[in-house]
């Protein structure tokens, strides 16, 4: 075979992979076979068992209380294929949560206070859905973003005491807004917890809401992927639920 041909047939190879790429690119991004879990929530009570748990006293929830098992922290992104405008939710979530949170009675209600959790970023694992393409390929690229290695965690901490609203103890589900500092490799910024579930369950209190930010503020590089573009927008998303300490 002269060296022309051999160069050609080289080529042609190359050729061939590179379209093989695109062609799974162009599969991920435009079959539309993608979904992404609801952010998290709490769970609806059961059919026919009241929504309403027994009144409380105040004494009875004064205190200090701890994350418990079953609580997480999420991040949501919106990416986008070039060339499209349909964005798609890409989610990561940990398991791995800590926190405290303190009860106590103002006198003219009860308040919320030294609320705190922290996320364990090094447990973070993709939980969309994308019809061929393993999505957890991207965890290593978020690990490399946050520095995870250097920054393994994330961690809220709030700065005053919050009244609870009116209805809390006799078990409604309420909403209501947390001031405090957010860390996130290694920058820590002033942010608001917005609540959006809140409730006394049985002896757990819970907890579901999120708080929205951006990379920059944090210094995150936006990780970077093939024929991607990411929102700069973040939702920090989390579910959390209390028992007695």
């Amino acid at each position: 075979m002269s060296r022309r041909n051999l160069l050609v047939g080289v080529g042609a190879i190359a050729l061939l992979v590179v379209l093989a790429a695109a062609a799974g690119g162009y599969a991920y991004f435009f079959s539309g076979l993608r979904t992404a879990p609801k952010p998290l929530a709490l769970a609806t009570p059961t059919p026919g068992a009241s929504a309403v748990a027994t009144p409380a006293a105040a004494g009875d929830l004064t205190g200090n209380w701890k994350v418990a098992a079953g609580s997480q922290a999420e991040w949501r992104v919106s990416e986008v294929f070039v060339g499209t405008t349909s964005p798609h939710q890409a989610v990561g979530r940990t398991s791995g949560v800590t926190g405290s949170l303190t009860v106590t009675d103002t006198g003219s209600g009860l308040g919320a206070g030294n609320l705190s959790f922290t996320a364990d970023l090094t447990g973070l694992a993709s939980v969309d859905q994308v019809d061929g393409r393993d999505v957890s390929e991207r965890d290593h690229l978020v690990s490399q973003s946050l520095a995870v290695n250097r920054f393994p965690n994330a961690t809220f901490q709030s700065t005053q005491t919050v009244a609870l609203p009116a209805g809390f103890s006799d078990g409604q589900q309420v909403q209501l807004t947390v001031p405090g500092q957010l860390t996130i490799r290694g920058v820590t910024q002033d942010v608001t917890v917005n609540v959006t579930q809140l409730r006394l369950a049985g002896s757990q209190v819970q907890a579901a809401g999120m708080i929205q930010t951006t990379m920059g503020a944090f210094g995150v590089p936006p990780p970077r992927a093939p024929f991607v573009t990411l929102d700069q927008n973040v939702t920090i998303g989390f579910l959390l639920n209390f028992a007695r300490a």
